[in-house]
């Protein structure tokens, strides 16, 4: 299994070189990690086949608007450590029918590992529960899930979705547009998935892959808003 995810890793990862350099015009300053908390399981096992993935990205302005002040946020929303824009929440195996989670492992996230991806993911929490919850599902070690998910988020190049927020009659199917024209030959509209929250708020960007890691069409759950729907992007205070 992990001799075959990294040659499909490589495999993408070549052809998507011409495009690869992170356009995000955010700055992070990573902060010392001294632990990081352990996380314990909210649902049973679920060990199933994968048959794909899900890269979500989550927009911090939208999600940071009320956790300014959280300290279990600070990283994120403080300011201190920089601003964000679009982050990884995480990469996610998907199965056929379910998708897997929480599948046994005694392997732990070190605070070198945290540290090393906290501009990919400002949160020692998060970063600890995708790897329990999602990443043992995938390989053995948090370090190949950590890099597989580094791989795939710095081969993108991010639209810049603070001028497109203030667009008229901003919708859903220009904000996945957006994605798609700025990533080249290899993604379509149909690959990117817009998550709205119920006032049409921006919540998450949600990227389809096939078990190949090759960019594929949502299904609709994971593609989100219909193209009309009209759409904000929340810019921060």
């Amino acid at each position: 299994m992990v001799r075959k995810l990294h040659s499909s890793i490589a495999f993408v990862v070549a052809l998507l070189l011409p495009a690869v350099g992170n356009a995000q015009a955010y700055q992070c300053r990573a902060p010392s990690i001294s632990s990081v908390p352990q996380i314990a399981p909210d649902a049973r096992p679920r060990v199933v086949p994968v048959t794909g993935y899900t890269l979500a990205l989550s927009w911090s302005p939208a999600f940071c608007r009320t956790r300014q002040d959280s300290r279990s946020h600070r990283v994120q929303c403080s300011g201190d450590n920089g601003r964000f824009g679009l982050v990884v929440h995480g990469l996610w195996p998907q199965g056929a029918r379910a998708y897997p989670q929480w599948c046994p492992t005694s392997q732990r996230v070190s605070p070198a590992q945290a540290r090393a991806n906290m501009c990919m993911m400002p949160s020692t929490r998060l970063i600890a529960r995708q790897w329990a919850k999602h990443g043992s599902c995938m390989v053995r070690r948090p370090e190949t899930y950590l890099n597989v998910t580094r791989v795939l988020w710095e081969s993108l190049r991010i639209p810049d979705y603070d001028r497109i927020s203030r667009e008229d009659g901003l919708t859903a199917g220009r904000i996945r547009q957006a994605f798609a024209d700025a990533n080249g030959r290899m993604w379509q509209p149909s690959m990117v998935g817009v998550k709205l929250n119920e006032d049409g708020w921006l919540e998450e960007i949600r990227l389809c892959y096939n078990d190949r890691f090759r960019p594929t069409r949502c299904d609709a759950r994971r593609l989100g808003a219909r193209d009309g729907q009209r759409a904000r992007i929340w810019r921060g205070l």
